[in-house]
């Protein structure tokens, strides 16, 4: 998905968008610890091999709130204010929730983005992602991932 359009404060860039389940700063330790970068440039251009070719992968979070109106307790309020009395759900009107969700771009050496549609690593780009996203969300202690076969 083109990340511009997911957010409109996002660089224009074709990305991998997953919604994250998990609580702030989850997808850093996870990474740090995947890819053995001792809290050195994570997140940013961070290498890994596929298709024995060095590829960077760099992650951006992003939240997006939902807000509802509730129009009975508004209507209330209003009819009870119109007959002199006070307010009494003010502070309910909306309800506010977000949702946090990552946002991954691929490049190349040719700082070329491996997820556009004419990139001949796209479909294994994305299967890499599909598996990067499982295993970051069922994964509970990231100490694990130091005994696994690196990437």
């Amino acid at each position: 998905m083109n990340a511009k359009k997911f957010q409109k404060q996002m660089p224009r860039e074709t990305a991998f968008i997953f919604k994250d389940s998990k609580d702030a700063g989850e997808f850093y330790n996870y990474i740090n610890k995947k890819y053995t970068l001792n809290n050195i440039d994570v997140g940013i251009n961070v290498p890994f091999h596929l298709n024995n070719q060095t590829l960077y992968l760099s992650y951006y979070e992003a939240e997006r709130t939902d807000e509802k109106v509730n129009l009975p307790l508004t209507l209330i309020d209003a009819k009870r204010e119109s007959n002199g009395n006070s307010r009494l759900f003010e502070d309910h009107y909306s309800n506010r929730t977000g949702h946090w969700y990552i946002i991954i771009t691929i490049y190349d050496e040719n700082i070329t983005n491996c997820l556009r549609d004419k990139h001949p690593l796209k479909e294994k780009t994305i299967q890499y992602l599909k598996g990067l996203k499982q295993e970051y969300l069922t994964t509970q202690n990231y100490e694990e991932l130091l005994f696994t076969k690196k990437s």
